[in-house]
């Protein structure tokens, strides 16, 4: 912690300056002209005279009522309510607090009209080293989940295991609401506990600055999740239902009075995800001819129910002083059953014996996490300093059965078990801050510290049971984990606006101390390393419907959850998947070209990368030179032999990755919008592995490879009769090589029908997820001896039905204002500082 006081310290001189004459209030109360009644979440917009762009404002409370502190100075005023006229007052010049009275509004048919079109903003906005994706209009996710909405969005993949992507690259790290989270935690599976309709929108950060953890090389995706503004209670409840079995419900509530914000996002799920595989595996001797084959096919059940709470609270000290806590409760639990049917037939694939594999697993996970936010706004606008803290703590618990029985003779083999039981305590100080100086503000100082303090604890025990059921471990796949990573950043960056240019650059620091310990063994290993990583931006701005971004920044990726973990899986027990705890991080350098074209109704995102990648995490299989030998019944001299092959993560290679991408929309009429993205890229791995085969033999492989592959996705939003909205997305992602395996394309639908029922209180959806139930992986993998076919569906289509109530959300929440309430109050070059982290 010794880094954090001494930033802290440092930074304590700064928090005096900038200071300004004490601000004025303006107040009124915003009533309708005919009836007198008071007009609740009326906005008040007050802008700059002489400064346009600088814009802030308030909503009025329950009784019409609003107060908004500015300092000193000339202002336009404007009154806006939805459906009524509005009011102005230009040039007025403000020396001391003024109430501005009654202000009577009428009707404006017209205005509703226009408002309606405003709910239907661009999708995108490009920012200097971000995209925003405003993804709560989105149909087709309407019941899900959060990897859902990824799904949908450009540059963003999601695997049929849940696996994130950006721009094909797998080391994206996840943040909600700008920080790690217990639900964006070390399993994909974790993110499907919270709803889609819970998120507003989604920070594409491919060239994260200096002021982001440098983890992620292909860069970060930040979910900011929806809470409202206004003021009292508003929420909604979203109930889903699906085929195969799949049903829930979310209640978000928000409760806002001039002192606090409560809020709360709580979800319940039951999931029963079907799924298949099938591998087919022909062996061959050391001269290249065929000895045996082997088919493999899987039956995948998984049936889980998960809660999840996330409860906050917002206390505002004083106008510019807030503190928020908040607390994350995860539970999920369910059986998994994999049934496993083997096929052995010799070289001339005659059947020679089949046998089935059964695995039951009951898995229990649950999570806790408490935040505190603590945020001081100085008079200076965007003047802000903040402190975060966090603490986490997870456990799981997968407890497996594996029986075997050989079909000819009906032999049970002796029953297997795993007990794999997983903990972690995560913790993280944070403090940042940010100081505009210069002409007109038009330059930023950021400076901050990030203390991350994870570990990560792994009880693994493998065995058979006896004839009384009890377990007798094997010592030799029996261990214990223990995996501890500190991490203490720092960073300073700086940036200006000149005219239409704006810049950025910022170094930060990263000391790592990564401690591994293998406690069954006694195996005990420590990496120490000291990393910069610099980071620069460049903006122009042609217009405000056309601009240009070019960025540069280092990234590392350190290896996480099952890539550490050794300890085998054993569903199979001759194609087995193994972590490496002894990886080191990948180290990326990152350089981006981006450009933003809007016209009146389209608009073109496209962008031009080059990633270099040292020491790329890669999968290779490798025979163990374990067999698994099976008696035969119609030859008991000569027993089936199968070869075990195991697949796990090493530092391989080099990765050169340069592509290109393209992204527009088009709305050609109201509520109609068509979006196409296009993600080109030639990938190139270079790289040598030795190893001591099972015959004592050093072996070295070169693994180079080049692969050009491309992903699309095209999504169509448009009205039906009956004022029922209908959308679709389709996907395909083009065939796939690395060092070992052919991944062939896959193509997947999803289609959605919406409709506004209840006085458009409420929505009804039927969304289906891969329509064609085509979503498949299908990989060929060869190693010297084996050669392999294989197909693996993960989850088969869904069909879910959702109904969606809303209560007192109001107007500002469909103008999409943000806090201070003025339209325009984003800058679409604004600084990482003043944007949320």
């Amino acid at each position: 912690m010794r880094y954090f006081s001494l930033v802290l310290f440092l930074l304590m001189p700064l928090l005096g300056i900038a200071q300004r004459p004490s601000p004025i209030t303006i107040s009124g109360k915003v009533i309708d002209k005919d009836s007198g009644n008071p007009l609740e979440y009326a906005t008040l917009v007050v802008q700059n005279a002489s400064k346009p762009e600088r814009v802030t404002g308030g909503i009025t409370d329950d009784n019409g009522v609003f107060r908004v502190e500015v300092f000193p100075g000339t202002y336009h005023l404007r009154v806006e309510y939805l459906g009524y006229t509005t009011y102005e007052l230009k040039d007025q010049r403000l020396r001391s607090s003024r109430n501005l009275g009654d202000i009577g509004l009428g009707i404006d048919a017209t205005q509703l009209e226009a408002v309606e079109v405003i709910g239907e903003r661009t999708t995108v906005e490009l920012r200097l080293d971000k995209k925003v994706y405003n993804v709560g209009q989105d149909l087709t996710v309407r019941g899900g989940s959060v990897t859902d909405v990824l799904d949908n969005v450009p540059s963003v993949t999601v695997d049929i295991e849940g696996n994130i992507s950006l721009r094909g690259n797998e080391s994206v790290r996840v943040l909600i609401n700008g920080k790690p989270s217990a639900l964006s935690g070390l399993s994909p599976q974790a993110l499907q506990q919270l709803p889609a309709e819970a998120i507003e929108k989604v920070e594409v950060i491919t060239n994260p600055s200096a002021r982001y953890d440098a983890e992620g090389t292909a860069g970060i995706l930040n979910i900011i999740l929806k809470q409202s503004k206004t003021a009292g209670l508003n929420g909604s409840i979203n109930l889903f239902a699906g085929e195969p079995a799949n049903y829930g419900g979310a209640l978000s509530l928000n409760l806002r009075r001039e002192k606090f914000n409560f809020f709360t996002n709580t979800t319940f799920r039951y999931r029963d995800s079907p799924g298949n595989a099938r591998f087919t595996q022909e062996n061959f001797a050391s001269d290249g001819s065929t000895q045996s084959f082997q088919d493999e096919i899987r039956q995948y059940q998984r049936q889980s129910q998960n809660f999840n709470t996330n409860i906050g609270f917002e206390l505002f000290l004083d106008e510019s002083t807030s503190i928020t806590n908040s607390f994350v409760f995860r539970d999920s639990d369910g059986t998994n059953t994999v049934d496993i049917d083997f096929f052995n037939f010799d070289e001339n694939r005659v059947p020679t014996i089949s046998r089935d594999r059964n695995t039951v697993e009951d898995e229990v996970d649950e999570n806790v996490q408490y935040s505190m936010n603590f945020e001081k706004k100085f008079k200076t606008d965007g003047h802000i300093l903040t402190i975060d803290y966090q603490y986490s703590k997870g456990a799981e618990i997968e407890d497996s059965l594996i029986e075997e029985v050989i079909r000819e003779d009906n032999n049970q083999l002796p029953t297997e078990q795993t007990i794999n039981d997983e903990s972690q305590i995560n913790q993280l100080a944070q403090l940042d801050y940010v100081l505009p100086f210069g002409k007109d503000l038009q330059s930023q100082f950021e400076a901050g510290y990030r203390g991350t303090f994870n570990t990560f604890q792994t009880d693994f025990t493998f065995g058979q049971l006896n004839d009384a059921g009890i377990l007798i471990p094997d010592p030799n796949f029996s261990n214990e984990l223990i995996y501890r990573e500190y991490v203490n950043a720092a960073y300073v960056q700086l940036g200006s606006k000149f005219n239409k240019f704006s810049l950025l650059g910022g170094l930060r620091m990263e000391a790592s101390d990564i401690g591994i310990e293998l406690v069954g063994t006694n195996e005990v290993d420590n990496k120490d390393y000291v990393d910069w990583f610099p980071s620069v931006f460049l903006g122009y701005e042609f217009s405000e419907m056309e601009q240009l971004t070019i960025s540069y920044s280092r990234r590392l990726r350190r290896p996480r959850s099952r890539f550490i973990n050794p300890f085998p899986s054993r569903s199979s027990n001759t194609n087995l998947f193994q972590g490496n705890p002894d990886l080191d991080p990948t180290y990326t350098n990152a350089f981006d070209f981006g450009y933003l074209k809007r016209w009146d109704k389209f608009t073109l995102t496209t962008s031009a990368y080059y990633n270099r990648s040292t020491g790329v995490f890669q999968f290779i299989t490798q025979e163990t030179g374990d067999f698994v030998e099976l008696d035969n019944p119609d030859d008991p001299a000569n027993p089936v032999i199968v070869p075990v092959q195991r697949r796990t993560p090493i530092n391989l290679a080099t990765d050169n990755r340069y592509g290109m991408e393209f992204t527009s929309t088009y709305t050609p009429f109201r509520n109609w919008r068509f979006t196409w993205n296009l993600n080109v890229f030639q990938q190139q791995l270079r790289g040598n592995y030795t190893y001591i085969d099972f015959q004592g033999q050093e072996i070295t492989q070169n693994f180079d490879a080049d692969n050009f592959t491309w992903f699309t996705r095209f999504s169509a939003k448009l009205p039906l009769p009956g004022t029922i909205d209908f959308q679709s997305n389709v996907f395909y992602r083009g065939r796939r090589v690395d060092a070992q395996n052919v991944n062939k394309g896959i193509l997947s639908i999803n289609t959605a029908f919406s409709k506004d029922v209840i006085k458009d209180k409420a929505t009804l959806s039927l969304n289906v997820s891969d329509l064609l139930n085509a979503r498949k992986r299908r990989t060929e993998t060869r190693t010297d001896n084996v050669f392999t076919e294989s197909e693996f569906q993960w989850r088969e289509r869904q069909i879910t039905l959702s109904f969606l109530y809303r209560f007192n959300e109001q107007q500002d929440q469909r103008r999409g204002r943000d806090r201070r309430g003025g339209p325009g109050s984003g800058d679409d070059f604004e600084f990482e500082g003043t944007s949320t982290p």
